[in-house]
């Protein structure tokens, strides 16, 4: 696609992951790489806004883009699918495409109602911005107890560090998708007792313009075409963050879909692109079961086992000359009584 030389550049170098109990102690301090059982070679990892950027730059002028506007319907004919904008125009096309995510609209007008395909995985998460008071640089700490999990994680040597607090949730609360303060009740419902850092994420997350709510979820759906209208990427088969595969899943789906058509009608563009692709995306999607996230134990004895294989892991060396790290786990850093 020669978009490789860009996403190189704006390469996360993450070179630490370390886990904290509840008191915010160390369990562990590991390269991601030995969790993720990547390659520091050959895996890149990038921010979501890089990667939409650099997809973008090599297309737009090709390609003609229309912002701030949404599909209200999907009318399909002979000819083509008739598509109704939110802003009030009416334009044909000859096929559609929904790549509009897990909470698709094109796929609820087209195919129903996200509930049928919607696979909740038990857990549901707020991610922010927030000020990086604690100098953290190029990682991730994650401090766990059963069934909540609270990290942060510095992309960089930035000012700001990305917020994340997950927790277990035995129904998805459908409810709150569009209700940013119900969203944000959760969560400090859920995490109202939870000590070290997290009353300043929390007091953060009130504040912060660029939250990001959802549950933890897969999309799977027995079709992803009817007619002239096909679903790639998350909108037909999300396999959830947990499987660290969304963005890649998209792009080889995107590929296969593009050349399943460049010498096929759509109808047998559509039949060979998932005939192609379904295996793979099974494969990723069964990486991960309901309530079974090796990150994010629900249980206190499971909790336990995998905090005894992080020990046993090679860990990075001591804490000598690791200042970015160590503050989180000095006394004055602990959770205040």
């Amino acid at each position: 696609m020669g978009i490789l030389p860009r996403l190189r550049d704006v390469h996360i170098d993450l070179r630490r992951l370390t886990f904290l109990n509840g008191a915010g102690s160390e369990v562990a301090s590991v390269h991601p790489h030995t969790v993720t059982g990547g390659v520091a070679e050959r895996d890149l990892e990038v921010r979501r806004g890089d990667l939409a950027r650099a997809l973008h730059t090599a297309i737009r002028d090709d390609v003609e883009f229309l912002f701030n506007d949404s599909i209200d319907t999907l009318d399909q004919s002979g000819h083509g699918v008739d598509v109704t904008f939110h802003g009030a125009s009416r334009r044909t096309f000859d096929m559609v495409f929904g790549a509009d995510g897990l909470h698709s609209r094109t796929r609820a007008l087209q195919f129903g109602p996200e509930e049928q395909f919607h696979r909740y995985l038990g857990y549901c998460f707020a991610g922010f911005t927030m000020r990086n008071t604690f100098g953290l640089s190029h990682e991730t700490v994650i401090r766990n107890t059963p069934g909540r999990a609270a990290a942060l994680y510095a992309a960089g040597d930035s000012d700001d560090v990305h917020a994340f607090l997950n927790f277990a949730r035995p129904e998805p609360p459908f409810d709150a998708f569009r209700n940013p303060e119900a969203q944000r009740d959760l969560v400090v419902v859920d995490f109202a007792d939870a000590g070290w850092e997290i009353p300043g994420m929390l007091a953060a997350m009130r504040d912060a313009d660029d939250l990001f709510f959802d549950v933890v979820g897969q999309i799977r759906i027995p079709r992803w075409s009817s007619g002239r209208v096909a679903l790639v990427g998350d909108a037909a088969y999300a396999p959830s963050f947990l499987t660290g595969q969304g963005s890649s899943l998209a792009l080889v789906g995107a590929y296969m879909l593009a050349g399943s058509l460049s010498d096929r009608d759509h109808a047998a563009g559509f039949a060979a692109y998932e005939h192609g692709t379904r295996e793979f995306v099974t494969v990723n999607q069964e990486q991960v079961r309901e309530e079974d996230a090796a990150l994010f134990p629900t249980s206190a004895r499971a909790l336990e086992q995998r905090n005894d294989m992080l020990r046993n892991l090679s860990t990075m060396p001591s804490a000598e000359g690791r200042p970015a790290h160590s503050a989180l786990t000095l006394p004055e850093f602990m959770p205040m009584t």
